[in-house]
């Protein structure tokens, strides 16, 4: 594959160099280059398909979908980024996992880490801030629709959300989790086993998406409906994400190759060990870590439009200085 690609490059520059012996014109040779560059169709399409397919997720992923969409017909749409950002966050959560792309993430460390960024962060922070739970409730019928909240208001189903939602136990599972499936012996286990590979992924990105509703939730935190303070969310942002530079940087900055199972299976491209885990660790290190600061910037963003609000007057501050309050 590397040396296709190599020599399709080697005759691009030669047909540029030479543009007077190919009789094309400017324009026809623009769409050769451009021919050429591209990846024909059937790899795209080798590509977009599973490396293991997983009906449960490809359905759930389907349905979700086809209920948004649903719920957008029959309300008042969002705003168009919220709709991008639940498509690109719902989408991007597919691809990692039933396209070729975790056919390289069971292969290359690196990518793996890609892959978990996507499940845990990235992906649910996008759907999270589309915020489209009221129009997945809405596409369902009015029976289906009674009987999931009734169930989810039920006592056993609430005290384990309640529980689990707690800023302690909540933070300590996202922190938590990182931690386990990177324990060497851990993730030696669950990258031979199928079982234990869906499990690693599905907690990651059930986690992720409770975590993320957790502090980004749009509702305003009033005492009344249980939502966390915007000074809790943000200092729950920070203290998430001291433990993943640590982690981070002790995978990239190891001497010793922690991560054999990637030697074992063979990585499908010509990399070397130590490369693929310093990658891996800067990339569980600085992006993962950043998605705490980006959370923080969003809150605040929140928090200050909360103090207009209450304040009153365009200047939110109401005719005096306004210091910062609301819930903590």
């Amino acid at each position: 594959m590397a040396c296709s690609v190599e020599l399709r490059f080697e005759h691009a520059g030669q047909a540029a160099a030479n543009p007077h012996q190919s009789g094309l014109s400017a324009a026809s040779q623009q769409r050769e280059l451009i021919r050429r560059h591209m990846p024909p169709l059937s790899e795209i399409a080798a590509f977009l398909r599973p490396y293991t397919a997983e009906p449960l997720i490809a359905a759930l992923c389907a349905a979700t979908a086809l209920l948004y969409f649903r719920g957008l017909s029959r309300g008042e749409p969002p705003g168009n980024w919220a709709i991008a950002g639940f498509i690109v966050g719902l989408g991007s959560m597919y691809l990692v996992t039933q396209t070729r792309f975790d056919y390289f993430a069971q292969y290359l460390f690196f990518m793996h880490r890609v892959q978990h960024l996507v499940l845990h962060h990235v992906g649910p922070m996008l759907i999270v801030l589309a915020n489209p739970l009221p129009i997945l409730v809405r596409a369902l019928p009015e029976r289906p629709r009674h009987r999931a909240q009734s169930l989810w208001h039920s006592a056993p189903i609430s005290v384990l959300y309640k529980s689990i939602q707690h800023p302690a136990p909540a933070g300590f599972l996202f922190v938590g989790l990182i931690y386990f499936w990177l324990i060497p012996s851990i993730h030696f286990d669950a990258m031979l086993s199928r079982f234990q590979y869906n499990l690693m992924n599905w907690t990651m990105a059930v986690d992720g998406i409770l975590f993320w509703w957790l502090v980004l939730n749009p509702r305003a935190p009033d005492g009344a409906n249980g939502s966390l303070g915007y000074g809790k969310r943000c200092l729950l942002l920070a203290l998430v994400m001291f433990p993943q530079i640590l982690i981070g940087a002790y995978i990239a900055l190891s001497d010793s190759a922690a991560y054999g199972i990637y030697e074992v299976c063979g990585r499908p491209w010509p990399i070397q060990s130590d490369t693929d885990q310093t990658l891996a660790g800067l990339i569980t290190w600085i992006p993962a870590s950043m998605m705490s600061v980006v959370g923080m910037l969003i809150v605040l963003s929140r928090w200050q439009r909360h103090e207009r609000a209450q304040n009153g007057g365009p200047d939110g501050t109401g005719g005096r200085i306004s210091t910062v309050g609301g819930r903590m």
